[in-house]
């Protein structure tokens, strides 16, 4: 059997590894908008490649995941940026704690996803998601795709794909989180009459 050496998953020129792992890498000592840029080009890319409906960036704030960067179809508009809702209630914080898997090739048939789609404004059919973990261990959020309907092939290889992407995104945006040091302490600001 002959084996073609630039096939996407042997890491190639036109592999996703390959080009996550440029947009992400050129940007490191740019700006916020270019880091923004980047990541929206990485999500669009995951989108496309694995064939989801939506693809997103959530980071857990105070009890609340938030959507950072997202990612979805033309003309689908089901979440926007900086929309969030508590963090328990999430499939996200579910799958950070093993309630949820990472891979569910069909939510409809999967016996912890299945009773969550009630109640949603939008159908999941395959749900792919994986922790951002910062250098600390400290979980920044997670990075989550998911198609409207399941999907006829599923691939567990794009968990793989996710993972990595999660893994390059965790130190652009940790690297992002350094650039801006928090300062020592809150000024402790009244207003007198």
């Amino acid at each position: 059997m002959k084996r073609n050496l630039f096939a996407p998953t042997d890491f190639g020129p036109e592999s996703i590894e390959v080009q996550v792992s440029e947009l992400l890498v050129a940007t490191a000592d740019h700006s916020d908008a270019e880091l923004d840029h980047s990541i929206g080009e990485v999500l669009r890319l995951l989108r496309e490649r694995l064939q989801m409906d939506v693809v997103f960036v959530s980071e857990f704030v105070e009890g609340r995941r938030v959507f950072r960067h997202v990612e979805q179809s033309p003309g689908v508009k089901v979440i926007a940026e900086g929309e969030g809702a508590p963090l328990e209630e999430s499939w996200c914080q579910r799958v950070v704690d093993g309630r949820l898997p990472q891979y569910i090739a069909n939510a409809r048939r999967d016996p912890a996803a299945a009773p969550l789609l009630q109640g949603l404004p939008f159908p999941i059919g395959t749900h792919i998601s994986t922790p951002l973990i910062l250098s600390n261990g400290e979980v920044y959020g997670t990075l989550c795709s998911f198609s409207f309907e399941p999907h006829g092939q599923p691939n567990p290889e794009d968990l793989n794909k996710l993972k990595l992407t999660a893994r390059l995104a965790a130190q652009r945006l940790e690297s992002r989180r350094q650039a801006r040091p928090m300062p020592a302490s809150v000024p402790d600001w009244s207003l007198k009459p």
